[in-house]
């Protein structure tokens, strides 16, 4: 695989997305610009001018119209997907971390972390169907235990909210009381990325801890544990096989001491069922920070450290090769 390097970011690459379709590509780093690309060939669409701090995560609707970034500057922002036009911004007291839609996009929820006396909290906000009636006030806030909330997902018809943080565990949340409903510990560091399925019973998670793990959305049981040599700061399930990327790292801090080998930089394949390594795919110079599959699965994309946004079609032999 001959990949596209993609560069339009001076600074490491936070998170990946694609829309529902596949042919456009969103990614945020700890610069302030979102940035719009062509999934197809890495053509470079336009970038979302307005923040003023890194952008740690972003969603974007089923439709494809509306894109919601979460910024270190304490504001959340709704953009127009097409002209790049700032909708809506929600301003808070404290830095944002995760963002996501829920099912329709009638609300979103957004998390803020611990700052000054102020705990980390989830905001859920109702998003108006004409941007001028837009209202800033969130219709609930709620409390997460301990540490900062990485990511967000709604399941359950809306109705309930998954949310993973740097303490290690993964809750669930009602989203109409904001009630906590369950909690499992199930990483001993802090859980980086958080991706469900497309099916959305089940998700992956990636872990400092060096793991990342196959949980059940209904139980939050522990499926499966692909254990790796280094952090694994993102990962994504496949829509068509069972296969899981990883993507990870030396920690940043020890890359100029290290090989990219040694780093273990490379984006790792894993089976989601056996649990086994069985390719990579190496030419990051740091450790990668974020991963996600094309919906159609003939495609990957990786970010990392180094700024850069490796984008992979895979040739015919992944298609026809008998893995295990």
């Amino acid at each position: 695989m001959r990949p596209y390097l993609l560069k339009g970011h001076e600074r490491p690459l936070t998170q990946l997305k694609f829309n529902r379709e596949g042919d456009l590509l969103f990614s945020c780093a700890k610069d302030p610009h979102p940035t719009l690309w062509y999934s197809s060939d890495g053509q470079r669409v336009g970038t979302y001018i307005g923040h003023n701090g890194a952008v740690p995560s972003c969603d974007v609707s089923l439709d494809s119209s509306r894109l919601l970034t979460a910024s270190q500057d304490s504001s959340a922002k709704l953009w127009d997907v097409e002209t790049g036009e700032c909708l809506h911004t929600f301003k808070f007291q404290a830095p944002c971390r995760a963002v996501a839609f829920s099912l329709g996009e009638q609300h979103a929820a957004i998390s803020t972390d611990a700052f000054m006396a102020q705990p980390s909290l989830i905001h859920i906000v109702k998003l108006a169907e004409d941007p001028a009636d837009q209202e800033s006030e969130p219709e609930i806030s709620f409390t997460c235990p301990k540490g900062r909330i990485s990511r967000v997902a709604f399941t359950d018809g809306n109705t309930t909210l998954l949310a993973v943080s740097e303490d290690g565990y993964v809750r669930r949340y009602d989203v109409e009381t904001g009630k906590m409903l369950q909690e499992e510990h199930i990483h001993e560091g802090y859980i980086q990325d958080m991706q469900m399925s497309t099916d959305g019973t089940h998700f992956v998670t990636a872990s400092l801890d060096k793991t990342a793990k196959l949980v059940d959305a209904q139980t939050l049981e522990v499926l499966k544990t692909y254990v790796t040599e280094r952090n694994a700061n993102s990962a994504a399930l496949s829509p068509i096989f069972d296969h899981v990327l990883i993507g990870g790292g030396q920690e940043a801090s020890q890359v100029t001491t290290t090989s990219s080998r040694a780093g273990r930089f490379e984006a790792r394949f894993f089976h989601k069922i056996y649990e086994e390594e069985f390719a990579s795919c190496r030419g990051h110079f740091g450790p990668i920070n974020a991963t996600a599959f094309h919906p159609d699965g003939r495609s990957f994309v990786t970010g990392g450290e180094d700024g850069y946004v490796r984008l992979h079609h895979f040739d015919n032999d992944y298609f026809s090769a008998r893995f295990f």
